[in-house]
Parts: C-alpha cells; structure tokens; sequence
C-alpha cells in the first residue's frame, strides 16, 4: 500500500469547485480594489472591484469587512496568479432579474435612487440590475433638464423585461397620470361652484394665471383677478405663492376663477356712496376722444363726458386732464343695474356760479 502525502490528503478534503457554480465563503481581507475570500478551496477567490458593483466611486472597505460570509459566483477556477476569479455584482444581477420579472409581471410598484442621468433618460439599479427609464417616460410633460433628478429616489413601474438583451425599461409617467387623475377625482367631487378654495399660482400669462387646485388647473382670468383694472397679471401675481379663490363656473375639466368675491363687491351699497348729487373726487383712470373715465375706488369706474368737463367747449380731454389726475365732481346719473356712473365737472362750476350770484 503506497502512502498518501499530507498534500494529497489536504488537497482530498477541499471541496471541487466548476465554474458558473454559486459559492459561499468568508471575507479574509478588503483591498483598495478587490476582496479576498477563503471560499474552503485549495486556492481563495478574489472580487475585483469591478465585478462587485457598477457603481462608481464606491469604497469597497464601506461595504465589505473581514469575517463576513458571502455568495459569489466562480468565473475562472484559476486567474493567472493562482486565485479563483469570482463575482459578485453577476450573482446580484441574475436575483434582481428574477425579482424584476416578478415587478414586472405584478405591475409593482418599485423605488430606487437615480444613478445615472444619460442623454435619453435616467438609470437607476436594483440589486446590480440597470434599468433605463426613457426620458418621455419620466414625467408627463416635457423636461429638458433631467440632471435634477440624479440621486434623488423615484417611483416608477416596469413595463418592459428582456434580460437577454439587457432591455428593462421603466415607466415613472404612468405612475404620476395615475395619480394626478386620481387627484383630479377627489377634487371635482369635492368642489362646486361658489366655493373658495386655495391653491398654487402655477403659471402667469397676459391674458390671466393657471391655478393648481390639486389635481386640476383652474384659469383666473384678468377680467376676475380684481373688482378693479388689472393692466398686468405678472405685476402682481407671483409663481409659487398660494393665493385663495372663488370658483366662478365648472364645465367638464375646465374650472374658472375668480378673485372677485361678493362680500368685496363695491358696487353693493353704490346707491348710497354714489348717490346723484354727490361730490366725489376720483383719479382720471384713461381718456376716449369722448370723455375721461374716472376711477372712484377699485372696481368702479364714473364717466365725465367731454361736455361736462367745464363751461367751455372742449375739443377732447386730454387738452385739459391727463391720466393719474386727482378730480373732483359731481355725480348726476346712476345706473346701477347696468353698472354706470355719470360725473359733471360743470355742475359743479354752474352751482359755484349760482351761490355767487344769490350772494
């Protein structure tokens, strides 16, 4: 009987390992750019930095310590310098694409942090497995700018799972239309007309501004934004600031707005406060060749016909008043069904006139 030597004995007792086999072994040192594992083989194995993550600019000694045990899978039984070249980041993938396949086959709903921003969407990854979400499908309106959403945690749904040709894409629009018509149920449900409600001022144009009521827009016109003359709503609305309004009118998914509430209507008491008779000083508002129109407080506007602007004749306004003048005068018509005031500036030279002479 021949003798056995101690090597062939050792060598006997460590297990066999083949490559693309699944190994569990202990971590006996983290480098800069690999980890060691004793892996109960007569070589140990190695991870490169690169076949443990596609991350960038990771530290490896972060995330790896001696004396922990982990899975590799076996690339080569022998890497040139007597190691076994092993990987990580492959086993890890090859679990998130069964765990992917199954989110995509449940529709789940999954969270990860943008790792990437490329030129046609966003990466993020979810157990080493890149999943590329196109850029239309990241929002539901266009964004030129992608880079504010590197880092930050998404939402999003996979809508299509090819492994084998590493196609995985996800759909974070969907989620978000998905919602906001939600939303938008909730809301029309909730509001009618008459109702004050507050929102965000979402955008500002010349004609008016969109509102977000939280789950629809709303359009608050110029002709409401006041009970007075609003020449432009960018001067003084601001995007971003909340603003409460009154919902005018609600027709299908179009909602308007208004900021012209009732209990501020200024024309409720005018049979009093403008009374025939009176004499009222108000600020020249614009002029027409006919007349002046003579703002007596926001939202009520006087006309002082050209012939009632003095004794003498006049050709047109602007010969005598400008715009932003301060004049006084007396009210001698009041309409107020249809909203209008009659102002005489003569009337009241002709009753200066009369005192004088009873004088």
């Amino acid at each position: 009987m021949s003798e056995v030597s101690f090597e062939q004995l050792l060598e006997e007792s460590l297990k066999t390992i083949h490559t693309g086999e699944v190994v569990e072994g202990t971590v006996i040192d983290v480098k800069d750019d690999e980890i060691i594992l004793n892996i109960g083989y007569k070589s140990d194995g190695i991870i490169t930095k690169s076949e443990y993550t596609n991350t960038p600019n990771v530290v490896l000694s972060d995330l790896v310590h001696v004396g922990e045990t982990m899975q590799a899978m076996v690339l080569k039984k022998n890497d040139g310098e007597g190691l076994v070249q092993l990987t990580y980041k492959r086993l890890a993938a090859q679990k998130g694409n069964k765990r992917l396949e199954e989110a995509f086959e449940n529709k789940e709903v999954l969270t990860a942090p943008v790792s990437a921003v490329l030129d046609g969407g966003l990466s993020v990854v979810i157990e080493e497995t890149r999943i590329f979400i196109p850029a239309s499908l990241v929002s539901d309106s266009y964004e030129k700018d992608l880079s504010k959403y590197k880092g930050q945690e998404i939402e999003f749904i996979i809508t299509e799972f090819n492994p084998k040709r590493r196609r995985i894409i996800g759909d974070r629009k969907a989620l978000i239309v998905a919602k906001k018509k939600e939303m938008q149920k909730e809301l029309f449900d909730r509001i009618s007309a008459g109702m004050k409600v507050t929102g965000t001022i979402k955008n500002v144009t010349d004609f008016g501004a969109f509102i977000d009521l939280g789950g629809a827009d709303g359009l608050l016109h110029i002709s409401e934004m006041s009970w007075g003359r609003v020449e432009n709503p960018k001067k003084v609305l601001t995007v971003g600031d909340s603003i409460e309004v009154l919902i005018k009118d609600i027709q299908g998914e179009k909602i308007a707005l208004s900021l012209k509430f009732p209990e501020a209507n200024p024309w409720i008491d005018a049979e009093e406060k403008f009374a025939v008779g009176k004499e009222l000083t108000g600020t020249v508002a614009r002029m027409t060749d006919f007349g002046a129109f003579v703002e007596l407080e926001p939202g009520v506007d006087a006309l002082l016909h050209v012939s009632q602007i003095a004794k003498e004749h006049i050709e047109k306004p602007s010969d005598v008043l400008k715009v932003g003048q301060e004049i006084t005068a007396k009210v001698v018509d009041l309409n107020v069904e249809e909203k209008k005031i009659s102002l005489s500036v003569k009337a009241l030279l002709t009753d200066d006139a009369e005192e004088t002479v009873e004088e």
